[in-house]
């Protein structure tokens, strides 16, 4: 198979004992083919001078090892040292400990990591926008128990009065595949704080890769939501509040005699159309 490391022969051994990196050579086989795994190394802005210091390759393949492992923490990279066989097929000299990740890591800013990786991302899933496909737009709060920065005490369902982070998410509807993650602190729940990331993700497709609707929740149905979006002329579908103004108008829905007739692609569903304005 080949590889970013090179030609690997595989073996099967039916004897062997079980090992959770058995697929790597597969998954790095088709890293190599589309070239995904050299344009990500490639265009990282992580630089050293220093002849001591680590290589890029080494950073990053032990940075995609651990998420491969379903590692959180830095201190489990520790637990990925001891592969030989892992670092060659990804054409690393060597799994760094976790200090060096951390060190490395900490050198790229915000910035520059945004600019790294959202092409990236978006490279990775645009073949997928030419038929047309819903944007689904969701927010969950992530427990945490560290002092990461922007760790704030705030609305949490899962663990009342525990500091969280905010992921303000971007995906397509039904196959889950994410455009992008804006992360928040925890204070930072509302829906206008996931309004600037949609405006970039929209900005950032052709007008023949645009959505053919926008969805979310009844927490995003607000005015600049809609303003915004009508503005860019995309169509889109908010849940509404069950204030008490818009159950009075479900209610006078029912007593109208001009529901459609529902047609043979329907599956019978009938529908009628009324207004509503906002007051918030």
């Amino acid at each position: 198979m080949e590889t970013p490391g090179g030609r690997i022969q595989i073996r099967w051994d039916m004897e062997a004992s079980a090992t959770p990196n058995a697929q790597l050579a597969f998954f790095a086989e088709f890293l190599a083919t589309t070239g995904v795994y050299e344009s990500w190394v490639s265009s990282c802005p992580l630089r050293y001078s220093s002849g001591n210091a680590s290589h890029k390759r080494d950073v990053l393949g032990a940075w995609l090892l651990s998420i491969l492992a379903g590692q959180h923490r830095y201190v489990h990279v520790t637990a990925l040292r001891g592969d030989v066989v892992s670092p060659q097929i990804l054409g690393m000299s060597k799994i760094i400990s976790e200090d060096t990740l951390r060190r490395a890591l900490a050198r790229m800013s915000a910035e520059q990591n945004r600019d790294w990786l959202k092409p990236q991302l978006l490279a990775s899933v645009q073949a997928a926008l030419d038929a047309p496909w819903i944007l689904d737009i969701d927010t969950t709060v992530k427990t945490l128990f560290g002092k990461q920065s922007g760790a704030e005490v705030s609305y949490n369902p899962h663990k009342p009065g525990r500091p969280s982070h905010v992921l303000h998410s971007y995906f397509v509807s039904n196959l889950r595949m994410v455009l992008d993650v804006v992360v928040c602190p925890g204070t930072q729940h509302s829906a206008a704080y996931a309004r600037p990331g949609l405006s970039d993700v929209l900005g950032s497709l052709p007008k023949e890769q645009l959505p053919a609707l926008v969805r979310g929740d009844c927490g995003f149905g607000n005015e600049p939501f809609i303003a915004e979006l009508e503005k860019r002329g995309q169509p889109y579908l908010f849940k509404l509040r069950q204030t008490s103004g818009v159950k009075k108008m479900l209610r006078r829905q029912f007593a109208r005699k001009d529901w459609s007739v529902p047609g043979p692609s329907d599956q019978g569903w009938s529908a009628v159309e009324d207004t509503l304005k906002l007051a918030g």
